[in-house]
């Protein structure tokens, strides 16, 4: 588990993680021509936090910010895969800094308060960083094969942080600053997550081909929950949460990065990111390393 400084930001956390894929990449700054910042947290409500990392960077490119849940970082890939289709853009940096611990509750007043605050005890916050570039488009070439994704957005409710927007826009206590969830839709959410990642029949035959599965995970049950309601083979996933929480939006490419680390995956695998997000969200994005 990891816990920011009092003065890291999220920003910070994405721009260490940055630097690193560029370095990686053997690629500098100066290379990239658009920067995202996907994630569930921010610097601030304006400007971009993506303005933030690209100032700290020393990033001159255009930036904007992707915001879905715990599904941020996998929409940026949908956003960058289609901007570098299109020739809009050829270098693309996707940056994610996750700060949920600043809102993890400490002070339970009761039972209900606790069962409402439980999702943030597993929360841990973390950045990443992923590098995207133009080049060739045949079937063994590095690439995002397909991506899928569904909502159930009337599930919208089932976890929220409230502060900072027209509903809560000067809260006049600290309640609306704390990620809660409703236990019952949250339920509910599950469901539709399984229920919809399962309607991508053709697609799961690729993801269960794949060298490596990275599923997002906030907790150690609901991980090995969606391997058997997924019917994935459990040896080609891996568990992180139990070390290092549920990093919001930072989980898979965490995953991604520790199974490289560790000589799970290399050029040429086949990879599948398995995301869930509160609004409700499911996506599934299948790369080629």
């Amino acid at each position: 588990m990891y816990v920011r400084e009092q003065d890291q930001q999220a920003s910070d956390l994405a721009v260490e993680a940055a630097a690193k894929a560029l370095a990686t990449a053997g690629m500098e700054v100066k290379d990239v021509d658009l920067l995202l910042f996907a994630s569930s947290c921010q610097d601030l409500l304006e400007p971009a936090t993506a303005h933030i990392v690209a100032a700290k960077l020393g990033a001159s490119c255009p930036v904007f910010d992707v915001k879905n849940a715990c599904n941020s970082v996998l929409n940026a890939l949908q956003v960058a895969r289609a901007l570098i289709e299109t020739g809009q853009h050829r270098t693309i940096l996707i940056t994610c800094g996750e700060t949920p611990t600043l809102g993890t509750r400490w002070h339970l007043p009761d039972v209900r308060t606790l069962q409402r605050a439980a999702v943030g005890y597993t929360v841990s916050d973390a950045g990443a960083a992923m590098l995207l570039t133009a080049g060739p488009a045949g079937e063994r070439d590095p690439g995002i094969l397909t991506a899928r994704f569904s909502a159930e957005s009337t599930g919208w409710e089932v976890c929220t942080v409230r502060a900072g927007g027209s509903m809560n826009w000067r809260p006049g206590d600290d309640e609306p600053t704390y990620v809660q969830m409703h236990g019952d839709m949250a339920a509910a959410g599950r469901q539709h997550a399984t229920t919809a990642l399962a309607a991508y029949e053709g697609e799961f035959e690729l993801v269960r081909s794949s060298a490596f599965i990275a599923i997002h995970q906030i907790s150690v049950a609901q991980f090995h929950e969606t391997v058997h309601a997924l019917d994935l083979p459990a040896e080609r996933c891996m568990l992180t949460v139990a070390d290092h929480g549920n990093t919001a939006s930072a989980s898979l490419p965490l995953q991604l990065a520790r199974a490289q680390d560790i000589g799970r995956v290399g050029p040429g695998d086949l990879v599948s990111l398995i995301g869930f997000a509160s609004g409700f969200s499911a996506g599934i994005t299948i790369i080629r390393l």
